[in-house]
């Protein structure tokens, strides 16, 4: 395993790993406690060092080998910092591929790199790739979810935590991130990404609902969307035959780009 180099971002130290190889490359974004050595990263490592494709992935602060604390993170922070290890470390054309949090990361990078593309005249983003999407998981998915303690915490502490079934941490949810995801909405309307979209779901998914992935579809409409539904996958996406499915739907959208 090679050692991360480090990006400092507003005072924040970055950690990144950065395959170099053909374009277009591929920049995995992570989940909401997640870290960019997890099996879904690695998996697409491995694969992009056999096709000699370009690899980028970065830990977000307060995850893996970042600095920073986790309480602090917030949506606009981890795009900050998202948009920050991209136009440091890329050229040419990429495929963004966000799993969960990641998904919501992606679709705003995307809007922001549109933003920019007035200035440099070149679409950057030659795909999206989302796995078990959660675009807006703070005012779609937990918000409507918060109980009277959950909100007393919010109010008297600034957060409250929550079991997590992948690690012995408990998730912890903050007022900042909460208020943060309010700015960062992108399913409030039409979403144009213009670049073909495949949505990976699990249908077992107890974290974020197909029908979550499914609205989002439905915002998607000028561009090349494709929906694969999992039958037992979960929100981990990561048995062998969701791997390769990964896999298998990342270099379909090499080929497209190509």
């Amino acid at each position: 395993m090679t050692a991360p180099v480090f990006l400092d971002v507003d005072g924040t130290s970055i950690a990144v790993r950065r395959a170099a190889g053909a374009a277009p490359g591929i920049v995995w974004l992570g989940g909401y406690k997640s870290d960019m050595l997890g099996t879904k990263a690695e998996k697409l490592a491995e694969w992009a060092s056999g096709q000699g494709r370009a690899f980028l992935r970065h830990d977000y602060s307060g995850h893996g080998e970042s600095g920073g604390a986790f309480a602090d993170g917030t949506v606009s922070n981890w795009l900050s910092q998202s948009l920050a290890v991209f136009h440091h470390f890329t050229q040419g054309r990429q495929i963004l591929v966000g799993s969960s949090m990641g998904a919501w990361i992606a679709l705003r990078m995307v809007q922001e790199l549109r933003q920019e593309l007035h200035k440099e005249g070149q679409n950057r983003i030659a795909g999206l790739v989302l796995l078990a999407p959660a675009p807006d998981f703070t005012a779609e998915l937990v918000e409507p979810a918060l109980t009277k303690a959950q909100k007393r915490d919010l109010a008297k502490k600034g957060f409250f935590e929550e079991p997590s079934d992948y690690s012995a941490e408990p998730y912890i949810y903050t007022r900042a991130l909460i208020e943060d995801g309010r700015n960062n909405l992108t399913m409030t309307g039409p979403i144009d990404t213009h670049c073909p979209v495949h949505i990976l779901q699990g249908l077992a998914d107890a974290d974020v609902p197909p029908s979550h992935a499914l609205k989002l579809v439905g915002l998607l409409p000028a561009d090349d969307v494709t929906l694969s539904l999992i039958p037992e996958g979960d929100h981990r996406l990561s048995r062998p035959q969701d791997l390769d499915m990964l896999v298998r739907a990342v270099d379909a959208m090499v080929r497209q780009a190509g």
